[in-house]
């Protein structure tokens, strides 16, 4: 949320200097305030865990917020009750001629199909038109945000040699940067992951900005310059026990698989390394407030 102060005090020209959002009494007084409407396109396969773990995080806000929870019609999940969709989810041309405020794409375990072979690619693909027209933010996470890259700007994505598993530390690239507000320079985000887009690729196209990069993760935070869109690479979003998990699932079904580095503090399956959460929260909340709230208009139907 912004802070509120009187018009000519010193502070302000400093702190707008460090991109902190300030806003003047005059202002403060005149503004109308509403719920926001926010959409979920949930595309994992665990749909209560990954809805759960989402809402955990938007709700970590004073913000009004009513969210919606959006589903594919081309493909539907076997690991999800068929009540559970029935009762809470909507397919998308339920909505799609609404407006709003934000959006989340999440990733899905598809990243071994080329995106035109994935079953619900064209459905996505009204989806990202969507969102380019009807939505005034999106964060998309893992494949999703591979696949956004790959829509609006060409960008391919690329196998990598074994799974990219663990813990990993990023670092900040952009001083000030709004969505980061309040991380350390250095901060640790989950991956999980078969594929990649390169750091070059995104540095190179005039429409992104590179906001935090991982030696061994890589690109992890990007930023279309026109404020729109937002994609994260890794799971900031992941619960305590949620590589474990996977790491279990794999074991069970005997594919190659190594404990999830950086996670556990001395054995596998022994205690967890949480380092995340608290950057989770943060990015969250920033992209609520100054790539939503302060962006999106009173009048939804103006977006």
């Amino acid at each position: 949320m912004p802070i509120i102060v009187p018009k000519d005090i010193p502070a302000t020209k400093i702190l707008q200097s460090e991109n902190i959002f300030v806003m003047n009494d005059k202002r403060a007084m005149t503004q109308d305030i509403r719920p926001l409407e926010i959409a979920i396109l949930n595309l994992m396969p665990t749909k209560i865990v990954t809805e759960t773990q989402l809402m955990r995080l938007l709700s970590n806000s004073p913000l009004q917020i009513n969210i919606t929870l959006i589903s594919t019609e081309t493909y539907v999940g076997k690991n999800t009750p068929h009540e559970h969709l029935e009762r809470f989810y909507k397919p998308f041309s339920e909505i799609k001629n609404k407006k709003f405020d934000g959006m989340i794409i999440t990733g899905a375990p598809v990243e071994d199909i080329d995106f035109s072979e994935v079953k619900y690619w064209k459905e996505l693909e009204e989806v990202f038109e969507f969102a380019k027209k009807s939505v005034t933010s999106t964060i998309f996470i893992c494949w999703g945000a591979q696949a956004a890259l790959y829509y609006y700007y060409g960008i391919e994505k690329h196998k990598l040699d074994k799974k990219l598993f663990g813990i990993y530390k990023h670092k900040k690239l952009v001083k000030y940067e709004k969505l980061l507000k309040g991380t350390d320079d250095r901060f640790f985000m989950p991956h999980s992951r078969h594929t990649t887009v390169y750091e070059e690729d995104i540095k190179n196209c005039k429409d992104l900005v590179l906001l935090a990069s991982s030696k061994e993760a890589g690109a992890s935070i990007i930023r279309s310059k026109d404020d729109k869109f937002i994609f994260i690479t890794g799971h900031a979003e992941y619960d305590r026990d949620t590589l474990e998990l996977e790491y279990k699932r794999d074991l069970d079904k005997g594919l190659p698989i190594d404990p999830p580095e950086n996670y556990y503090i001395d054995k596998p399956f022994g205690e967890i390394r949480m380092c995340w959460v608290s950057t989770a929260n943060l990015i969250y909340m920033n992209w609520l407030n100054h790539y939503v709230y302060q962006l999106t208009p009173y009048e939804i139907d103006e977006i």
